[in-house]
């Protein structure tokens, strides 16, 4: 099993859904109102009045077979123009209940 993190604007938030949904991988955490900066480019994500955007955060624990479409998937929503942001990162899941 794999966990992957993604992390987004909160307007790509229904794009996440609809491919998590696509790919058949019902379970997840979300979180709503993340705020962040990332590493490369990009404003800052803050809800401040400076920076007003905000983020949403998705855990999904997953088969390892599902990790390389959930990725091409998340390309392509990055791929999509909308310039917003988005990342993903996957680790190993050791043990769950």
């Amino acid at each position: 099993m794999k966990s992957v993190l993604i992390t987004c604007n909160m307007i790509l938030s229904d794009e996440v859904l609809e491919l998590l949904d696509h790919l058949d991988l019902r379970g997840y955490t979300r979180w709503d109102d993340v705020k962040g900066r990332g590493s490369n480019k990009g404003e800052p994500h803050l809800g401040s009045h400076i920076w007003p955007a905000l983020n949403s955060a998705f855990m999904v624990i997953l088969p390892e077979e599902k990790v390389d479409p959930l990725f091409d998937g998340i390309k392509t929503i990055e791929e999509g123009g909308s310039q917003q942001g988005i990342r993903a990162f996957v680790w190993g899941v050791e043990r769950m209940i």
